[in-house]
């Protein structure tokens, strides 16, 4: 990895690590690898994930910031846009990422994703259809797997 990836990672882990965002609750690195980090987002008020402590697994290319990090979901969520190995569809992290992104947003737009879900893009097929086809019976699994899955750090 070269210097300049390095140091932009270790800023932002010092960034992250000074800002009282309540959305993430933890940001560390995995055995002291600067390049590969676990951090802890809430789950949003209002929404069948609040109250819910999500584990999430981030690994940095060596090309980034010009390339997004891989983050995943460490702990299950019923999403349309998760999918069960805890992929994400969320297009800052493909399509739309931009070397001026950083981790901080990146965790913003994750928990905006959790609040507003795209149904129509999903990864999970079968969730999305619940979403669009009966949002109680959706919103009552997602909480169900929140109070199941996502209760501790």
């Amino acid at each position: 990895m070269n210097l300049s990836t390095k140091n932009r990672i270790q800023k932002e882990l010092k960034d992250i690590k000074k800002d009282r965002n309540p959305l993430y609750k933890a940001v560390n690195t995995v055995k002291d690898n600067i390049y590969h980090w676990h951090a802890t987002i809430m789950g949003p008020p209002e929404s069948p994930y609040e109250g819910g402590f999500f584990k999430l697994d981030i690994e940095f290319p060596s090309s980034y910031p010009f390339k997004p990090p891989k983050v995943k979901f460490i702990t299950k969520v019923y999403h349309p846009n998760i999918n069960s190995n805890g992929s994400i569809c969320l297009n800052v992290l493909k399509d739309e990422w931009s070397a001026a992104l950083t981790i901080p947003k990146v965790l913003i737009s994750i928990t905006s994703l959790l609040t507003i879900p795209n149904p129509d893009d999903p990864l999970d097929k079968d969730v999305a259809h619940v979403y669009k086809t009966d949002l109680q019976a959706y919103n009552a699994t997602a909480r169900a797997w929140t109070l199941q899955h996502a209760q501790n750090i």
